[in-house]
């Protein structure tokens, strides 16, 4: 999914907006596997970390000393993000833009220290993970926005930056939504390893209460993007109300039903398919514009 909303953003929502990016075709695939290696990184770190909880809560779903040694997954986690880490170098130095490099570098780092120490602060770890989810998104303008402003573009470019923007908060959110609901999910692992999660702290029934809080935001910042933004296009419009806002009102009213763990599975897969069609809209501004 990481891979699809970078290749939308600029071969479709770009291309309908016929914005000045920067990176050629193959120093943008270089991009995307450098955010690929790095997150492919974080998810070996997070595994290795997660080997007693995940006994618990999806005992068929271990692959750390079963599948694969937890050394080589070690050595596995640190080729992927070294690797990850020498192409964002290399892209930085192209573009005469060495601070740049730190957004690779600071990724990985929280990765690491979400795995090792974060995840059990309450809450803590959730807005992490999630701000990591929407710097995926954000990276594109970063790299292919900001480097081609000039005199003449200057507000064109700094609006489509804003646009990447919304999407990567939108991103954020859906994200901190589906890790509380994983957190309920996880519950008794979480507990029985001493990982202190909002679900741990507050109960499961205040967490997913809390979920629907921020859901019922996040319809509310959706509606309003609509009447101030598309409102002129019925099309877009009827497509964020069926496929983005119609979901969403669906995963509020199933945070609001009695937690179940089957309820439960069932909202996170609403989730990640929101978070997609969310991201799929980017098509309908290159299929009006062009």
């Amino acid at each position: 999914m990481i891979a699809l909303v970078q290749i939308l953003i600029k071969y479709v929502f770009f291309s309908a907006f016929e914005i000045k990016d920067t990176l050629s075709d193959v120093n943008f695939a270089l991009l995307v596997l450098a955010t690929l290696f790095i997150a492919a990184g974080g998810y070996i770190i997070n595994d290795i970390y997660d080997v007693k909880a995940d006994k618990i809560n999806k005992p068929n779903k271990v692959y750390i000393n079963r599948s694969i040694t937890e050394n080589k997954a070690n050595t596995l986690y640190l080729i992927f993000t070294f690797t990850g880490a020498c192409i964002g170098f290399y892209l930085s130095n192209l573009l005469d833009k060495n601070a740049y490099f730190s957004v690779f570098v600071i990724t990985a780092a929280l990765l690491y220290m979400y795995s090792s120490f974060f995840k059990s602060i309450i809450i803590v770890g959730n807005i992490m993970v999630s701000f990591l989810v929407a710097l995926s998104i954000l990276i594109i303008g970063i790299f292919e926005l900001l480097p081609a402003i000039t005199e003449q573009n200057q507000n064109e470019q700094l609006l489509m930056f804003k646009i990447v923007f919304d999407y990567a908060v939108f991103a954020f959110f859906i994200n901190v939504i589906r890790e509380v609901v994983k957190d309920i999910l996880d519950v008794d692992g979480d507990h029985k390893t001493g990982t202190k999660t909002l679900a741990i702290a507050i109960g499961k029934d205040r967490a997913a209460r809390f979920a629907f809080v921020i859901t019922l935001v996040l319809i509310l910042t959706i509606v309003y993007y609509i009447y101030s933004y598309v409102f002129m296009h019925r099309t877009i419009v009827i497509y964020f109300l069926l496929f983005v806002i119609a979901p969403l009102i669906i995963i509020a009213i199933k945070l609001l039903s009695k937690v179940s763990t089957q309820n439960l599975k069932q909202t996170s897969k609403l989730l990640k398919g929101t978070m997609l069609t969310g991201m799929l809209s980017m098509l309908l501004y290159y299929l009006i514009l062009k």
